[in-house]
């Protein structure tokens, strides 16, 4: 795990939200689960009592590992000054020139990174060429399928 983890006020909450549920309603789940299969009888061929001891471990590696992230974690709130330019916390609406088409995302820290919700890393190629940029720009991104280019069109809050 990295020295220093930067995140949003936004991931830093969602992370401990997620290890209040997992320390709570999670834990008190698994070990009734694990009640409930030792109440079945041997516990050597049991299979859900050992399901459910993975579940359990699984939890606690979970838990351990927020613990730690929320502990080190800098939560980077986006400067009051910084106008129009991109910075960690920033949603910018871009224009994929290459595809011809505007796309929305938000630049995260890499803990909290989720493509797929349109959470882009600041550490990751499309991330670090749009850092510090402002509207009007234009960055080149080197992607799989060759040089992509964005127009940077909007950056809020």
């Amino acid at each position: 795990m990295a020295d220093q983890i930067l995140l949003t006020q936004e991931g830093y909450d969602k992370l401990a939200e997620e290890l209040s549920y997992l320390k709570g309603a999670r834990r008190h789940a698994i070990a009734d689960a694990i009640r409930e299969a030792k109440a079945h009888g041997d516990l050597r061929e049991n299979a859900a009592y050992h399901e459910a001891k993975l579940n359990q471990t699984r939890n606690e590696s979970r838990v351990a590992d927020l613990e730690k992230v929320l502990q080190i974690a800098q939560v980077v709130q986006r400067p009051e000054n910084a106008g129009a330019m991109a910075h960690l916390g920033s949603k910018v609406k871009l224009f994929d020139v290459t595809w011809n088409e505007e796309l929305t995302i938000t630049l995260v820290g890499s803990f909290e990174a989720d493509p797929a919700s349109d959470l882009v890393s600041i550490t990751s190629p499309l991330g670090g060429a749009i850092l510090g940029q402002s509207v009007g720009d234009e960055v080149e991104v080197s992607a799989p399928s060759g040089m992509q280019k964005y127009k940077i069109l909007e950056v809020s809050e």
